[in-house]
């Protein structure tokens, strides 16, 4: 018999309407049905009865009764036979494990690969969440997302209170990513702050974000450059304070600097002519900074991906010479 399960929010996924989440998650479940469920108590929201519209916060929790209907997630991942989930993400993600302890496991996300799934994609982190159990009684769970093409640190959380600590974690702001990016053109001034609200391209435009100061998200985001490369190309970090889909991408696009290889946001001039540099993204998430269940803080950096640690080479750049990027940072 199956039994209750319990969802976390994740943090990009607030202030959105919960039949809508379902849609997301439970694409087969119907309105009607969701709606007795909401009605007779089975589906909650912290513990609360609520309508098909409430907004969700991130790090809420969603009480999903036994059902006949599969999650998407689950529908996506490609079955193994004797196995559960996808076998082969799952064993080139231990391969990536940078941190492991009872509450945290963090993986060097490889540029290419979704975090979850969705139209067309079969491969994701979540279909192979089920290979990284190693000795938790759990299946491991998201707590944030990193976009396809952008590689680095990702925290999943090994049981139920682990995750929801996480999620809470990055809405009370008290985690800290770094991003490393390499740019066209150079950012002015050198270091600052970029504030802009960010909403959802109507229409066909796919996952495609863009400014919109009155009905998008705040979103702010802190820069300082950390290398200059004779005008074409600046090295720089980022330090994402709000966690909005591609805020970095948009950002520096907005900027008039676009992150290399951002074909989406920079157009043409996202790419260098005849310089031998790949044509993938080039945004890292180069550390996380988070603290335990004691408070104690966690610090986890992940290893450029293969092209980028090429470009780094191609142009001479010395990883140590980012340090503390933020340490001295001012507004």
């Amino acid at each position: 018999m199956k039994a209750v399960e319990t969802r976390i929010v994740a943090q990009d996924e607030g202030d959105q309407r919960l039949d809508r989440w379902f849609k997301r998650y439970y694409p087969t479940l119907g309105h009607v049905h969701l709606t007795k469920l909401l009605r007779t108590g089975q589906v909650r929201v912290d513990g609360r009865r609520v309508k098909a519209s409430e907004r969700l916060e991130a790090g809420q929790t969603i009480r999903i009764p036994p059902m006949d209907v599969p999650a998407a997630s689950a529908a996506a991942v490609k079955a193994r036979p004797g196995g559960k989930g996808d076998t082969e993400t799952a064993e080139q993600l231990r391969r990536l494990i940078l941190h492991t302890d009872r509450d945290v496991l963090a993986i060097n996300k490889p540029a290419g690969l979704a975090v979850q799934g969705g139209s067309g994609i079969t491969k994701h982190v979540d279909g192979a969440l089920d290979g990284l159990m190693f000795d938790a009684k759990e299946r491991p769970r998201l707590v944030h997302r990193l976009d396809k093409d952008t590689s680095g640190v990702l925290l999943v959380g090994r049981s139920y209170q682990a995750a929801r600590r996480l999620t809470e974690a990055f809405r009370a702001k008290s985690a800290m990513k770094i991003y490393w990016a390499l740019v066209v053109g150079e950012p002015k001034p050198n270091a600052g702050s970029i504030e802009g609200a960010i909403g959802k391209l109507p229409g066909r435009a796919g996952e495609k974000m863009a400014i919109d100061p009155e009905n998008g998200k705040r979103a702010f985001t802190r820069y300082v450059t950390v290398e200059r490369l004779g005008g074409k190309v600046t090295w720089v970090a980022l330090f994402p304070v709000t966690g909005r889909t591609h805020q970095l991408r948009l950002h520096m696009a907005e900027l008039g600097t676009p992150i290399l290889g951002d074909g989406k946001y920079g157009g043409p001039d996202a790419f260098l002519q005849g310089e031998g540099v790949s044509r993938k993204l080039h945004l890292h998430a180069r550390a996380i900074r988070i603290p335990d269940a004691k408070g104690r803080p966690i610090e986890v950096i992940a290893p450029l991906a293969d092209h980028m640690a090429r470009s780094f080479a191609f142009f001479g750049l010395d990883e140590a010479a980012a340090g503390d990027p933020f340490e001295d940072f001012e507004d």
